[in-house]
């Protein structure tokens, strides 16, 4: 079934009228008609199955079936401080971390990060990331589109993180799988979470030093080092596989 996002001002007490680019894509590439069925959500806390009514040239409008809460968001908000890989591996890592249900995806500025992004650059590769994460939240069926926001500096980072109640950064050197488990079982539902992925190279000794000024635990990820696009969804995968709701 397919999947759009709508405003709340656009949900009525029986029907949803969709505007903007989404009317084109539903009337001209998947050539939907009325009758047709299709799952709309408000981006914070609800689902809306849906029957579409009429289609014209800038609206489409829908009779609500069903209203669903909840359902497929984590109980705990993650948020993901990537720092910034090379190419096109950014594009990557927030599909799948979207996925997996991060809340949201913070690029930071790191010292061993081969990428440096200028004012337009930054906000155009913005304009594209924020689109990657509509698209796999669309796909993924989710509440809400995770943000992407402007790139911070890693201390920016840390100081956005501070009140989080628990902060995770995967570093080789770290302690043992032990020391690691007992950590990550600290989580619970209702809490905020900072993950921390350094780039390709890693984080430095004292970028890791800076972290921990703030409270953050350095774990392990196991004996096999994974890349800066492998990692953080590794922890996603273990956060959702732990905390997941049936």
């Amino acid at each position: 079934m397919y999947h759009f996002f709508v405003q709340q001002d656009q949900i009525g007490e029986t029907t949803v009228r969709i505007t903007g680019t989404d009317v084109n894509h539903i009337k001209n590439v998947l050539r939907m008609g009325p009758g047709e069925e299709i799952l709309l959500s408000n981006g914070v806390d609800k689902d809306y199955l849906c029957e579409i009514l009429s289609i014209t040239s800038d609206e489409v409008s829908a009779k609500i079936l069903e209203i669903r809460e909840g359902g497929t968001e984590l109980p705990v908000e993650i948020y993901l401080f990537q720092g910034l890989p090379k190419s096109d591996k950014m594009e990557l890592i927030i599909q799948k971390a979207v996925e997996l249900g991060v809340f949201k995806i913070i690029p930071v500025e790191t010292k061993r990060a081969v990428v440096k992004l200028d004012k337009k650059k930054e906000e155009s590769k913005i304009k594209r990331w924020a689109a990657v994460s509509e698209s796999a939240a669309k796909q993924s069926k989710r509440l809400l589109i995770p943000e992407v926001t402007g790139v911070k500096t890693l201390r920016e980072a840390f100081e956005y993180a501070k009140e989080f109640d628990i902060l995770l950064l995967p570093f080789e050197h770290a302690e043992g799988m032990v020391h690691t488990r007992e950590i990550v079982s600290r989580i619970t539902p209702g809490m905020k979470v900072g993950i921390f992925i350094g780039p390709e190279g890693g984080f430095e000794d004292g970028e890791v030093e800076l972290g921990e000024s703030y409270g953050a635990h350095t774990i392990t990820l196991g004996k096999r080092i994974l890349r800066t696009e492998t990692a953080g969804l590794f922890v996603l995968s273990v956060l959702g596989f732990q905390l997941e709701s049936v």
